[in-house]
């Protein structure tokens, strides 16, 4: 009778499991590139922990993002739309006034929220220059000299008496030329603490923001909402600062990679993956919980300090490649176009109880054929009615993940460059092609360059891009690298394939609408009534620090030595 009821009770509790709603952890890295960890054939870069999260699940080779710049693409992940349907989307905090938090994320579906609201820039950090080098010099070094010209040659007239000149005149040359130096002087003192500084929940917990020890003040913080949620399903979405400019690390990895402050700080991401993997190993959730590891997009390869330090990743998973900056990576078979990089591969791996664990995921997966137990997902998604008149753009992946489906129900994908259609990609069903047609490419500067050095990112209009007449056309499938367009005397179905990439062009922007302009002059423009100082400061010093950032903020999750 005993057994009975001990077999009862277990088959009560297995069938509770498989019916029970799955936890999920989301990961994003901030510009990390698809040749930088380990997993993907990089030798110089330790990331063990994601790798072994590549090991136990899948790992994806055709992962690209739906816009090669932050806040479109994450637009884009967190609404399964492209991030033309929605605008320009960021963070943010206000529409209207300092309390309607209209942007924040606990207004938009979360409980709880810790972090930036606005984008990580070289400016929050003293001593890691500016981003506003060149409209510095377009703006304020550029008139300067103009009114130092023009007051030498006014006062040279004068001298010479070839020409009078009022005395108001060199007044209000003088005055120009001091508000100008004074407008300088305030945006360089108030622009880091008026900028740059943290949030918990609605509160300003630090301002300006310390990078002390920031990347596991964050992880401390994920790891005890874990344990807060630990008994019901939860949802974590840790949208890591790194590896974006500033870019930054703790004492305990500073020095330590091979590849500067960008390695350290990619190697201190992947410590903080781990103790999160490690939480979850601890409370028996693993198994019950999808972890998904993705980069916002691809590398900035532009970002290179004013000491020529590089501080951008690498985009390429091809052996030997001279965009490699971060050691040969071994997989040169893997699929990912970069070359061109207006849409770009991101690294993606992930895990959950029973998916089956490949190298990797391509096209088609590359364990077809082999018999093994197929997954149970126990959790159908369902639209909440209030969203049924919208677009969704993304398909459900786990039947390719799980290894029920051989592709992606993905058959276009649409490349956008800002508002722009920058190319279509195609995978014919029943076919090995892949074929991406390009209706203008960025020019990249200095020629030969693998960039936009000159302009720091790649302009989508005018002069900045070249329109080309027919589309050039490539075949993904045996030139992963877009480096020889087809052409009519090498394809025979040259004027048909892009007939049927026109067609699905025009069924797809019949269905996108005018949104706001989210970059428009007003949007952008500082509106003092909107900023947020901590409630501790006086007028316009904002300063106020209210996190722990002292050693023992880690408490049982010191720093493993042998992973530093």
């Amino acid at each position: 009778m005993k057994i009975r009821l001990l077999l009862l009770l277990f088959l009560c509790e297995a069938q509770s499991r498989a019916t029970s709603k799955p936890n999920f952890v989301v990961l994003i890295a901030d510009d990390l590139g698809i040749g930088d960890p380990g997993c993907y054939g990089n030798t110089t870069l330790r990331t063990p922990n994601i790798d072994a999260l590549a090991r136990g699940g899948v790992k994806l080779t055709q992962h690209l993002a739906a816009s090669p710049l932050c806040t479109p693409s994450r637009a884009a992940l967190m609404t399964g739309r492209y991030p033309i349907r929605s605008g320009k989307w960021h963070l943010g905090v206000h529409c209207h006034n300092k309390t309607d938090f209209c942007h924040h994320p606990l207004n938009h579906g979360f409980d709880y929220f810790h972090g930036v609201p606005v984008t990580n820039l070289r400016d929050c950090k003293p001593g890691q220059g500016s981003v506003f080098t060149s409209a510095i010099r377009l703006l304020v070094f550029i008139p300067l000299q103009v009114i130092a010209i023009a007051l030498l040659t006014l006062a040279a007239l004068k001298w010479l008496k070839l020409a009078h000149v009022p005395r108001a005149v060199f007044i209000c040359l003088l005055l120009l030329a001091a508000v100008i130096l004074g407008a300088l002087v305030c945006f360089l003192h108030y622009f880091r603490p008026l900028n740059c500084f943290l949030f918990q929940n609605y509160d300003i917990t630090q301002q300006p923001l310390s990078y002390d020890n920031l990347t596991q003040r964050l992880t401390a913080d994920a790891t005890q909402f874990i344990r807060r949620n630990a008994e019901t399903p939860f949802l974590l979405v840790m949208s890591y600062i790194q590896v974006h400019t500033a870019l930054f690390t703790s004492k305990d990895f500073a020095g330590k990679s091979r590849h500067g402050i960008y390695g350290d700080a990619v190697e201190e991401m992947d410590w903080s993956v781990g103790q999160i993997l490690k939480v979850l190993e601890e409370l028996r959730l693993a198994n019950d919980t999808l972890v998904y590891f993705t980069s916002d997009q691809g590398a900035h390869v532009e970002e290179v300090s004013t000491r020529g330090e590089v501080h951008g990743g690498s985009n390429s998973i091809y052996k030997g490649d001279s965009v490699d900056k971060l050691g040969p990576p071994s997989s040169p078979g893997v699929r990912c176009s970069f070359t061109l990089e207006l849409w770009q591969c991101s690294p993606v791996v992930l895990q959950y109880e029973g998916l089956p664990c490949v190298p990797a995921i391509e096209q088609r997966t590359q364990n077809s054929g082999r018999s093994r137990p197929r997954a149970i997902w126990p959790w159908t998604p369902s639209r909440p009615s209030h969203l049924f008149h919208r677009i969704i753009d993304g398909h459900d992946l786990m039947p390719l993940l799980l290894g029920q489906r051989q592709r992606s129900e993905h058959e276009f994908l649409f490349h956008y460059c800002n508002v722009y259609l920058n190319a279509v990609r195609w995978h014919p069903p029943n076919s090995t092609s892949i074929w991406k047609a390009f209706f203008f490419t960025p020019n990249f500067t200095p020629e030969g360059a693998n960039g936009c050095f000159l302009t720091h990112v790649c302009f989508c209009y005018g002069q900045f891009v070249t329109h080309h007449h027919p589309p050039l056309l490539f075949d993904l499938s045996k030139d992963p690298r877009e480096r020889n367009p087809v052409t009519p005397a090498t394809e025979p179905r040259f004027q048909e394939i892009l007939e049927a990439m026109q067609r699905a062009v025009d069924r797809h922007t019949q269905t996108v609408q005018k949104v706001p302009n989210q970059l428009s002059l007003g949007n952008v423009m500082w509106k003092p009534w909107l900023q947020m100082c901590c409630p501790s400061s006086s007028r316009l010093s904002c300063q106020c620090d209210q996190e722990e950032q002292d050693e023992g903020i880690l408490g049982a999750e010191k720093l493993d030595e042998s992973k530093v």
